[in-house]
């Protein structure tokens, strides 16, 4: 499922930023092909290659992997019908900078949060 969140996220951010693949692949070392197959949905890239396209795409890797303008319907039919795990009516999931501090602040939320999660889903 992440694939597909991956490849549509550098489909969507190629295109807000007016690059061509060929540009992305130049800008990211790697071959245009292999960049045509990932978007296809015919190529698992490595970590490796995950954060290359990343920074060449001046965006965090986790916010490549997390976020998608896809529905949770179509996210559901890419991932081949396999049960995605959801979150409780009223929680996101989202990716931020904070400093140490307010991480630490939002681990411990974290950690509240993943028990409530659990205690409604038994």
């Amino acid at each position: 499922m992440y694939n597909q969140i991956f490849f549509t996220n550098i489909l969507r951010l190629l295109d807000e930023r007016g690059m061509t693949k060929n540009e992305l692949s130049n800008l990211a070392g790697i071959s245009v092909s292999f960049l045509s197959d990932l978007t296809n949905g015919k190529a698992n890239p490595s970590l490796k290659i995950m954060e290359s396209i990343a920074n060449a795409l001046d965006a965090p890797l986790p916010t490549l992997l997390e976020t998608s303008d896809l529905s949770s319907k179509d996210i559901d039919t890419l991932a081949g019908g396999k049960a995605v795990k959801r979150l409780p009516l009223g929680m996101v999931r989202i990716t931020a900078v904070l400093t140490e501090y307010q991480a630490f602040k939002v681990r411990q939320w974290d950690a509240a949060n993943v028990r409530l999660v659990d205690q409604r889903r038994s």
